[in-house]
């Protein structure tokens, strides 16, 4: 019997070659016979690309190939991840200018960012699950576009019932806990509510059931080595769970991050592009075959961005972006392999994922795509019971999920009206006069990758 083919879409992504070598140390526990790296640019793909192949022959003998045909890609696949920038670092970038320019964040998942980039990338990732549907049936979509929860929603709104978005952010709190207690994190359940980075964990649960989450959101020791450091203990305490990093943008600290943001000269996006366009200049001065070069000077990047994440929580600090307490090195792939590799045949997994709630979470609708715990093995990815949650976190999730409906349905129809009713409902935005400038000028920014709308 032939093994298993796994697509990865925007394979000439800078992120493309960490996924390649956690794909490549699991090609055995995952049957792995071949990775795909399919990309629309062929110069980052034969750069990076170059990068993430020497990088998997360093740990199995799984087949990487490369290809800008989409056909090709998807012929027998029996996974496809799906990580694409339509626009590329210069979208990113204006869409944080235009953000700013009305006085918002322009995050790119976040608010009118993520509305901007969700524009750009619904209709791109619903043409290629309709070209993997007509390839390869059978094949699970795992989508890691952003924003995920939204892109992922549109994918299922639309009939791809084998899709689930994927996020490493929804599982820090499960795998700090285990780090934590030295345990296997699959050992773990956690109990993960919202929507893509608007989600909480309110325990983390052994398997006899005592949440071991609880007594470590009090341990000062554990918070400064996690991402909880970014919240003071007394808004910890108020929650009392484990608070999404991207909540700092959203809820907690908005006026904050616009400040600083607005006080920048530049905001990430630009600084992400400058590193990735050095990166690409360094590789391309490196040349083919110098493999043991282009890997050096890969890891230096990466080592460089992730200095810069989250950095509007953190301004003064030079921790920001180190590895903290669960964060492993493979990020997403994580994720997406773990659930590879239950629904293969391997041992059930339980972490969380953004797939519809099935009535799982009582302030959403049965199709809503969430934020939330599941449980993967060989006949599926299922949400698991979260019940009913505290009104303040029902009450956003329910403001953003109208919000993610409205956009989801003004990408269908090409509205202008509906874009100007989603960005109103957004409660970064709220109000019409701001929502109606910044769909205007986002329309007629990404034009040419949008069309025109009504």
């Amino acid at each position: 019997m032939s093994g298993n083919r796994l697509t990865l879409v925007g394979g000439g992504g800078v992120r493309g070659p960490l996924f390649v070598e956690s794909a490549a140390m699991r090609a055995e526990e995952l049957g792995l016979e071949q990775i795909t790296l399919l990309d629309v640019d062929e110069h980052k793909l034969r750069l990076l690309g170059g990068v993430a192949a020497h990088l998997a022959r360093g740990h199995s003998d799984v087949r990487v190939t490369m290809t800008t045909d989409v056909r090709e890609a998807f012929e027998g696949a029996d996974f496809v991840v799906t990580t694409v920038r339509v626009g590329g670092d210069a979208a990113r970038v204006t869409d944080e200018r235009i953000a700013a320019r009305h006085g918002v964040l322009g995050q790119e998942t976040t608010g009118p960012g993520g509305f901007a980039m969700a524009l750009r990338s619904i209709p791109v990732i619903l043409r290629y699950a309709e070209l993997l549907a007509e390839r390869s049936p059978r094949a699970w979509l795992f989508n890691f576009t952003n924003p995920a929860g939204l892109v992922t929603q549109a994918l299922r709104d639309a009939g791809h019932e084998r899709t689930v978005g994927i996020c490493d952010s929804a599982n820090l709190a499960q795998h700090a806990v285990a780090a934590a207690h030295r345990l296997d994190a699959n050992d773990l359940r956690p109990e993960v509510f919202g929507l893509n980075h608007l989600s909480w964990a309110r325990a983390v649960r052994d398997q006899q059931g005592h949440d071991l989450l609880a007594p470590l959101l009090t341990d000062p020791g554990f918070r400064a080595t996690t991402l909880q450091r970014f919240f003071p203990a007394e808004l910890s305490e108020l929650c009392g769970m484990w608070i999404n990093e991207y909540l700092y943008y959203y809820y907690y600290f908005a006026e904050k991050a616009v400040a600083h943001t607005g006080a920048e000269s530049a905001g990430r996006g630009r600084e992400v592009a400058r590193r990735n366009a050095d990166l690409l200049k360094e590789l391309a001065r490196v040349g083919p075959g110098q493999h043991r070069d282009a890997v050096a000077v890969y890891r230096a990047y990466e080592a460089g961005r992730r200095s810069t994440y989250m950095s509007y929580a953190e301004p003064d600090s030079s921790v920001a972006g180190e590895r903290t307490l669960g964060e492993g090195s493979e990020g997403y792939a994580a994720v997406a392999l773990d659930l590879m590799a239950a629904l293969t045949g391997g041992p059930a997994r339980y972490c969380a994922a953004n797939v519809p709630g099935e009535g799982r979470l009582d302030c959403l609708a049965p199709a809503d795509v969430a934020e939330i715990s599941v449980v993967a093995d060989g006949t599926g990815i299922r949400p698991l019971p979260i019940g009913a949650v505290p009104e303040p976190q029902a009450g956003l999730i329910r403001q953003v999920k109208l919000f993610e409906r409205l956009t989801v349905q003004a990408v269908a129809a090409r509205s202008r009206r509906l874009a100007v009713q989603a960005l109103m409902a957004h409660p970064l935005v709220v109000s019409f006069s701001r929502a109606a400038a910044l769909a205007d000028d986002y329309l007629a920014a990404h034009r040419d990758h949008i069309g025109e709308w009504r």
